[in-house]
């Protein structure tokens, strides 16, 4: 491919990603084995050095891997190395493999396709990235005297068939138990039909050390139910959409096939695929004629139901637990953030944006994790970062996304990707998008991410490892800006998925693009600047700024009328210019504060946002003092609401307002997913201001403490395991209507409090108490529901 030389060729332009020395090289079978051949290696220890001191196998692959030691699996991980931007990172995994040796030895690898190899992206395109699956490994063992033997991937590596017959992350696995042969990774193992490796032509300095936790196996689910379908097909329904996939332990006739489908949502009570365009998301075990365990680890699919075809015998609700259970997999993360509240279907809201995080948190920040997409899209994170990093310790997992986002940017003469890692640079189709240029919201994850991180945990050096990055993007759209100082040519997605916008047509938004655009870099301008000054660049820091002082001007002077009015007078472009604080002056401000809260409410507070509005507008109404209209929009149960999906039955954040329409059929569009977490970023403004809990200085080394309950809402507590310890905020409304709130303070952390009625006071380290007036806290018992005149 041109265009892929192309990108290959400008990895010579980029820093080394690694200067550990390895003897190891990357080796691929001489038969591809259906995608899925196995790697073997014997080796004895040496003789009179003493005990092993310890062995380590670092250990990546051109596709995924599973490594074993005389039989035993080296890691939890799975689909190990995961998808980075492979032309210039390739990751490696370390694995203390002391306790599996012996005297004799096989080390053993099972490879996949993986991203590597297998079908990415929505125009049916595969092996992007090469030809052939590749392995590297390298096997140090360190004895007593000092000596180390070393064990490394070469061509004298035999490779064999699996029972691996089909892999695909899209479209499933197939294996076939009647060729299981669980010696193949043992010594004296003798296969008749093994072959010889080669050596592949790879450059060491694009391996990677290793920055982001690994995925791994997270639970396990059981059916609720078991049901026969209009059909007559077996469906079972896991009460969770979640990501994964399914495990069977069962005894049959050989040679029989069982078969499962996945899907998130089901249609006229059957399996609802349609949504899945040309994703198959199809597994099949062929039986073996005895007890086989069957668990698919070169694939995984985004579902909640199953259906089950070939199981030997009748399957119940009863019998299949623990003969069909969905295993959870994604990234290794560690919860930190809790939210609860007094009405359940609030708390259900937040559930489906961790179950969302969770499912599309599996090695890439994905869109969603079901259909031929599943592509590390930028805006989806630039906005739920803030979300993300509070639910969860992130840190890690991003920091290594967004050196794939460097490197991509790099290459690509300082341009952001719609995705990282970036697959539509080699399978772009003019029908769907114009040539890649930067664009608002999207491009600007190179700056809203690290900052989000630095804001949530207080590590700078997300901002001094990510700080050319962010330039170069806020450089790039500076050169895009017209002679106006607006931000409004070229191609942009602007409110993607306004609630408005035709099905077929999803970019036609009520808020003007350019508007949007304008809005969005002045809060990437004032963010370089303020980034800027944080690692030390003072130069930098004075010119961006000056950069956003001119956008400012520029959007007030050609956007905001006189009498505060915003040029295609919508939501969004008030919630972005409250929340970027791009109006010049309290008046405005206010005015747009006023007229946000005209059109909600004349809209019967259902949502009239997309994805760029979405994450801020509660925020913009809470801000300008319309904390009740912030309370409606939350608890509309109307499509198109946040609890809609939830009154649907919805586990996960979908991507549209009305994916599933009220009668229970799909949204007819081609681009329907029912787990996508960017609308779930309203959970940031569940915990600052329904909760109330929001960080004053990064990491929370300082803390506001303010809730504002409202209508609809009786009591709410939030909770965070920060860098500095839990802090945590809970509140109530007593009989006789007074605000009983009680917060926690880790040590070394202030806290200013901020309650109605009460005069702020900080605090230190500690549980304080504090009670507000009835006056101030007297609330109406439902959300608003009344419909206005705009």
């Amino acid at each position: 491919m041109t265009n892929n030389q192309t990108i290959l060729d400008t990895k010579e332009k980029l820093p080394t990603m690694s200067q550990t020395p390895w003897t190891a090289t990357m080796i691929a079978s001489d038969d591809d084995f259906a995608g899925a051949p196995l790697l073997r290696k014997d080796f004895s220890l040496p003789k009179g050095h003493g005990d092993i001191v310890s062995a380590k196998l670092r250990a990546t692959a051109l596709g995924i891997f599973e490594a074993f030691i005389n039989g035993q699996p080296v890691t939890d991980e799975v689909l190990s190395p995961g998808w980075s931007s492979y032309e210039w990172r390739l990751r490696y995994g370390s694995y203390d493999v002391t306790p599996l040796l012996q005297a004799e030895n096989t080390l053993g690898v099972s490879l996949g396709n993986g991203w590597y190899r297998g079908f990415l992206g929505f125009n049916g395109g595969s092996r992007f990235y090469g030809e052939e699956l590749g392995f590297l490994g390298q096997l140090d063992i360190e004895f007593a005297d000092g000596f180390v033997h070393t064990v490394a991937s070469d061509s004298s590596w035999r490779a064999g068939p699996s029972a691996t017959l089909a892999n695909d992350l899209y479209n499933g696995q197939t294996i076939d138990a009647r060729l299981i042969d669980d010696d193949w990774a043992r010594p004296g193992f003798a296969g008749s039909s093994w072959t010889g490796t080669h050596v592949l032509d790879f450059d060491v300095n694009r391996l990677a050390d290793p920055v982001s936790p690994p995925v791994t196996r997270q639970e396990e689910l059981t059916p609720v139910n078991v049901f026969s379908s209009p059909t007559g097909k077996t469906l079972l329904d896991f009460g969770q959409n979640l990501v994964g996939w399914i495990k069977l332990t069962v005894q049959g006739p050989a040679g029989t096939t069982i078969t499962v489908r996945h899907a998130e949502v089901l249609e006229d009570s059957e399996l609802g695929t349609r949504l899945l365009r040309t994703a198959e998301a199809t597994d099949r075990f062929i039986l073996s004629g005895g007890r086989d365990v069957f668990e698919p680890t070169k694939t995984f699919h985004g579902f909640r139901y199953a259906e089950i075809d070939g199981w030997p015998g009748e399957l119940t609700t009863d019998s299949a637990a623990g003969a069909v259970d969905a295993v959870v997999v994604h990234t290794k993360l560690q919860r930190t953030g809790h939210f609860e509240s007094s009405n359940e279907l609030v708390n259900q809201l937040h559930r489906n944006v961790v179950w969302g995080l969770r499912g599309n948190f599996l090695d890439v920040p994905t869109d969603c994790p079901q259909r031929n997409e599943r592509l590390g899209w930028t805006g989806d994170i630039a906005v739920f970062a803030p979300t993300a990093a509070f639910l969860f310790d992130v840190k890690d997992f991003l920091q290594d996304w967004l050196l794939d986002l460097a490197a991509e940017q790099k290459a690509q003469n300082g341009l952001v990707p719609f995705t990282v890692p970036d697959i539509l640079k080699y399978d772009v189709h003019p029908e769907h998008f114009p040539a890649p240029e930067s664009t608002a919201l999207w491009s600007e994850a190179a700056v809203w991410v690290p900052w989000a991180l630095w804001e949530a945990y207080g590590d700078p050096s997300v901002l001094k490892l990510q700080f050319d990055s962010m330039a170069a993007h806020t450089r790039r759209v500076e050169g895009l800006l017209s002679e106006s100082g607006l931000w409004d040519t070229g191609f942009q997605f602007g409110d993607w998925l306004d609630p408005d916008a035709p099905p077929e047509n999803p970019i036609a938004a009520k808020a003007d693009k350019g508007v949007v655009a304008t809005a969005c870099m002045y809060h990437t301008a004032i963010l370089t600047a303020k980034a800027a000054a944080i690692v030390g660049r003072p130069a930098d820091a004075e010119h961006f700024q000056a950069l956003a002082d001119r956008v400012k001007q520029a959007f007030n002077t050609h956007y905001v009328d006189g009498d505060g009015i915003i040029h295609s007078d919508s939501t969004t472009v008030y919630a972005l210019a409250i929340s970027f604080d791009v109006l010049d002056s309290p008046e405005k401000v206010a005015a747009a504060g006023t007229r946000l809260s005209q059109l909600v409410r004349a809209n019967g507070y259902r949502v009239s946002t997309g994805f760029a509005g979405t994450p801020y507008i509660t925020g913009a109404l809470s801000d300008t003092g319309h904390i009740e209209d912030a309370y409606g929009l939350l608890l509309e149960e109307e499509c198109p609401s946040w609890l809609y999906p939830v009154k649907m039955g919805a586990t996960t954040v979908w991507e549209r307002w009305d994916s599933m329409l009220p009668d229970g059929t799909i949204n007819p569009g081609e681009m329907t997913s029912f787990n996508h977490y960017a609308l779930g970023a309203v959970a940031d403004w569940l915990h600052k201001v329904v909760g109330g809990l929001s960080p004053l200085e990064p990491g929370y080394a300082k803390v506001r403490i303010a809730p504002r309950p409202g209508p609809g809402l009786t009591s709410a507590s939030v909770s965070l395991q920060s860098p500095h310890g839990v802090v945590a905020v809970e509140w109530h409304l007593d009989e006789d209507g007074n605000l009983q709130v009680q917060a926690t303070v880790p040590d070394g952390v202030t806290a200013d409090v901020d309650l109605p009625g009460l005069d702020s006071v900080t605090v230190g380290s500690g549980t304080h108490a504090f009670t507000g007036p009835a006056a101030e806290a007297e609330l109406l018992e439902a959300a608003p529901s009344s419909r206005t005149e705009a």
